[in-house]
């Protein structure tokens, strides 16, 4: 007998298969079969945001933590464009992750129907796949290819358009089976020859973290680095590739790095590039890296061979899956020694990621400091975009993966969201969300649905009254006039009470410490309104010194 179900059902039992065990969304009639075949689907939570922006965050960085695709649920038209940031995201962070998006039925196609959108056509050029399912029976193929494509070579987002009609259809469909990622390993002869480079290298250095990273790549990482003394570098907020803790590791390149180690990195001969794209921010504007390095020979390992000499000329072009190629260079057993290199790397980071007073009222160098001494330190750090986030990318030491949840693409609202993903998948350990005042405003709804799912965080939301890291920019290239960038915020103390969070407002850095400790007693979401100076606009850029003056 012919055993029949609709397309939601078959859609449902194709992610319990593969693995899927929480789903982010915000409803809508548009999948109401998916959202009926949930009820009789226990092994998948389903996780209600407040907005498709917040939901779209927090399957990506469910993905960022996992490395299977993170999922997400959401109506067409508003839905699905508000959705889209997420999908942006993944795509520019190399991050697995599933959209599927409720559809017009198939009969009302191209009639411009109620909230109707051509998404292969408005996805296609921001995610790795973008495709409709018009026929039930095909739903297992498509689910299957979705994620092996969001997996494979460098992991991204896939985006699948569901017609309501076609959930509804009973019909008969043969289930795909787990998909797991395709990967190329690293053979001797390519071994050898990095063995070679670095051993005829000067100044030989790593730079780490990027698509397809794992705790078990970095840790591998790490030992062999550590057998021959070679300095690593982090990609931008890839800062968890390996243990900050190991003394091979160099700090992190992106916006506001060491000088230092910007020096480090032009004066290598050899660059030992593992999993990161060399984007815009880790090469500061393709300057400090340039797409033809003169006088550095590039060794650039990646899993997907469409971003090898993509930008910049490689050398040595390796395509392989990087927790294999880092397997391989952990068992290789290396026997070059680079005398002296990696012990100054970690002690200029290690003077560089410890504060000094700068002599404000909340001074959040010392907080983070403080937060270090008191705090787990395998504690998940997440953030969206702005200048705030440079405190903690400068003094927070990351542990291993995943214990960074930042976005390389620069996308504010990105931290709140991720706190949530990371609550929910690692009840265990501790949560941090920092946001600034404009960054928390973008997806700060997003607290009720950390109430809602009973996750345990603290939120810390620095505020300073500005867009500041637009001022930044504002006033070096207009000085002293202030156009568009400042705030009139809300008390976001009373705010987060409201939501049914613990919270308290902090303005002096010597108040922080038993604030702190309050909030960390608090069993459920505890904010700390941190009220900061718009004149400290980073940890080493103040307003006054922009214009020139006194401050």
């Amino acid at each position: 007998m012919t055993d029949l179900r609709t397309g939601g059902r078959i859609l449902v039992d194709q992610l319990v298969a593969q693995g899927c065990d929480r789903i982010f969304c915000v409803p809508g009639e548009s999948y109401l079969p998916v959202l009926d075949a949930l009820v009789d689907t226990p092994e998948i939570a389903l996780v209600v945001a407040r907005q498709e922006g917040g939901a779209a965050f927090m399957a990506c960085a469910d993905g960022s933590m996992t490395g299977r695709p993170g999922i997400c649920f959401v109506t067409r038209g508003p839905g699905a464009t508000n959705a889209s940031i997420g999908v942006h995201v993944a795509m520019q962070d190399s991050v697995p992750m599933i959209l599927f998006v409720g559809d017009v039925a198939r009969g009302d196609r191209d009639r411009e129907a109620f909230q109707e959108v051509d998404f292969a056509a408005m996805f296609g050029p921001l995610a790795k796949w973008a495709a409709r399912i018009d026929d039930a029976a095909r739903i297992p193929e498509y689910v299957a290819r979705a994620y092996a494509t969001a997996m494979s070579g460098r992991p991204g987002p896939v985006v699948l358009a569901l017609p309501e009609d076609m959930l509804g259809d009973a019909v008969d469909a043969v289930d795909r089976p787990l998909v797991l990622k395709a990967a190329q390993g690293a053979g001797a002869p390519m071994l050898n020859t990095l063995d070679e480079l670095i051993e005829a290298a000067r100044a030989p250095l790593a730079i780490v973290g990027g698509a397809g990273w794992t705790r078990e790549a970095g840790a591998a990482v790490a030992r062999w680095a550590e057998g021959i003394g070679l300095p690593v570098a982090c990609a931008f907020r890839r800062q968890d590739a390996i243990p900050n803790d190991s003394p091979i590791y160099a700090g992190n390149l992106g916006y506001g790095p060491n000088p230092k180690l910007v020096e480090r990195v032009r004066d290598a001969d050899l660059l030992i590039v593992i999993g990161a794209r060399l984007g815009e921010a880790t090469t500061d504007g393709y300057a400090l890296i340039t797409p033809d390095h003169p006088g550095q020979t590039l060794v650039h390992v990646h899993p997907d061979p469409a971003e090898l000499n993509r930008v910049h000329q490689a050398g040595y072009a390796i395509c392989a899956d990087v927790t294999a190629f880092a397997r391989a260079l952990d068992e290789a057993g290396w026997i070059c020694w680079k005398e002296g290199l990696h012990e100054q790397a970690h002690a200029d980071w290690l003077a560089w990621s410890t504060p000094t007073p700068n002599g404000r009222a909340l001074d959040l160098g010392l907080c983070v400091a403080h937060m270090r001494e008191v705090l787990p330190a395998d504690s998940i750090v997440c953030n969206g975009a702005g200048n705030f986030s440079g405190w903690f990318h400068r003094f927070w030491h990351y542990a291993a993966m995943p214990s960074q949840l930042a976005p390389t693409a620069g996308a504010m609202g990105y931290g709140l969201p991720a706190g949530v993903a990371a609550a929910l998948r690692d009840p265990d350990r501790q949560v941090i969300v920092a946001a600034g005042d404009g960054d928390f405003l973008m997806n700060g709804q997003e607290l009720a649905t950390a109430v809602a799912q009973g996750a345990r965080m603290l939120v810390l939301v620095i505020d300073n009254g500005s867009y500041g890291t637009i001022r930044m920019h504002q006033e070096r290239r207009y000085p002293e006039r202030v156009s568009g960038t400042e705030l009139v915020n809300p008390d976001f103390a009373a705010l987060a009470r409201a939501y049914g969070c613990w919270a308290e407002t902090v303005e002096r850095t010597e108040a922080f410490a038993s604030a702190l400790k309050r909030a960390m007693a608090e069993p459920g979401v505890a904010l700390l309104h941190l009220k900061t100076e718009v004149e400290q606009l980073a940890p080493a850029v103040t307003i006054s010194g922009l214009r020139g003056t006194s401050g």
